[in-house]
């Protein structure tokens, strides 16, 4: 599964704090004769930058999620490294690459989303998050926007993302079989 950003005149993509390819995210570094921060992380759209990464990362799960014979993903060091009451971050959405668009899978990525982003809440970045996921069938992929929301109600993040099945183009970073 590949997972892109849509773009559309009504929802212009924001300029992200990470390099991405359509397969691949990577930290943005700034130029070593940046007068601010040379050298150093890109910050010039930190909630844009936090929301990719909830939702690009794949985070571990727990053994009984996975199919037989399927990987475990994420960062290993979320299995044993998490302070008390904290929360790994990335998303399930991964989970669902190995799935057909049955009726029900709208629902699973909108929760994994929604699950994804609640760090974000809970820091504060944050107040809500309203998260739409919807299955184009032609396309074989599944549509994810998402909205986020600050104290004041005021819009503060909105991205289409289209989560591409290998039917239609097989996942990259999956080995081909045989």
């Amino acid at each position: 599964m590949r997972i892109i950003a849509l773009d559309g005149p009504a929802l212009p993509m924001l300029d992200p704090d990470v390099v991405w390819n359509g397969i691949v995210g990577d930290l943005e570094i700034t130029p070593a004769d940046a007068p601010i921060n040379p050298a150093g992380l890109r910050a010039g759209q930190s909630l844009a930058t936090a929301v990719l990464i909830c939702l690009m990362t794949d985070c571990r799960v727990e053994a009984t999620e996975l199919r037989d014979g399927q990987a475990n993903r994420g960062w290993p060091g979320d299995s044993f490294d998490l302070e008390p009451g904290e929360v790994a971050l990335g998303s399930r959405l991964w989970l669902l690459r190995c799935r057909a668009l049955a009726p029900d899978i709208e629902l699973e990525a909108q929760d994994y989303a929604r699950a994804a982003l609640q760090p974000l809440i809970d820091d504060g970045a944050f107040a809500r998050f309203d998260v739409t996921a919807s299955v184009n069938r032609p396309q074989n992929r599944l549509d994810l926007d998402v909205r986020g929301y600050g104290n004041a109600g005021e819009q503060r993040f909105s991205q289409r993302f289209a989560l591409l099945w290998g039917a239609l183009a097989r996942d990259p970073l999956t080995p081909a079989a045989g």
